[in-house]
């Protein structure tokens, strides 16, 4: 890492800053009923995180003819779409990225989403005045909980990553970050339990990012070095 490395927050998107999680579970749910894979919704929820390089191999086992992956990632893709025009931040979660750069910390978006998602998901959000560098799919060759995306986000935005914290919501964040030896802080806004979250390895939860901007101050996000 270069000299001018510095400290910094990495976000993930998808259920920690915009309310998508249980979005992305039905446009799964109907593109897998649409190849007549009847996966409950519950199981699909818990596979949310990871991308479609790993989600099908996950639900359906990877000894299946793969055939018609490519349409059933067709379909989630576009059934998702059209609630792009409906998203909605979660609560909070800009006031938290323009808290994290008022403390000097690089603000990053590490995010799995593909580009043209992921210009909505930053529109939605509104604090492009305050990211440092903001990742998408075409910027790491597997998923999570591959750290692939994580050590992208780092050399795009020079953060240390001896020096940096990431915000998640599923078990695939956590242990994403724990291939980095990066500390990760648990959000339930994705709909994974905080002992879920814990027992993967996060070392601290909140509910929401408004959760985590009212208590910034005590978190490990503003004990990091600001040197």
């Amino acid at each position: 890492m270069a000299d001018q490395a510095r400290p910094g927050v990495l976000f993930d998107v998808d259920g920690t800053l915009v309310d998508t999680t249980y979005l992305h579970t039905v446009g799964w749910w109907q593109a897998l009923r649409l190849q007549e894979h009847d996966v409950p919704m519950a199981e699909i929820h818990r596979a949310i995180g990871m991308g479609s390089d790993k989600i099908l191999d996950h639900l359906l086992g990877d000894d299946r003819d793969t055939g018609r992956d490519e349409h059933m990632t067709t379909a989630h893709d576009t059934l998702y779409a059209t609630w792009w025009e409906r998203l909605r931040p979660l609560p909070g979660a800009t006031r938290l990225l323009r808290a994290v750069a008022g403390l000097g910390l690089a603000v990053v978006l590490a995010s799995s989403a593909k580009q043209r998602e992921l210009a909505v998901l930053r529109r939605i959000l509104g604090a492009d005045d305050v990211l440092t560098a903001a990742t998408s799919s075409t910027d790491a060759d597997e998923s999570k909980p591959a750290p692939d995306i994580l050590q992208a986000a780092l050399a795009q935005s020079d953060v240390d990553p001896d020096r940096c914290v990431y915000v998640g919501d599923s078990v695939w964040d956590v242990r994403a970050a724990a291939k980095l030896d990066i500390a990760c802080i648990g959000l339930t806004s994705g709909g994974t339990s905080a002992a879920e979250l814990t027992g993967a390895g996060a070392v601290a939860t909140y509910r929401d990012p408004a959760d985590l901007h009212a208590a910034l101050g005590d978190s490990v996000i503003a004990r990091l070095d600001h040197r």
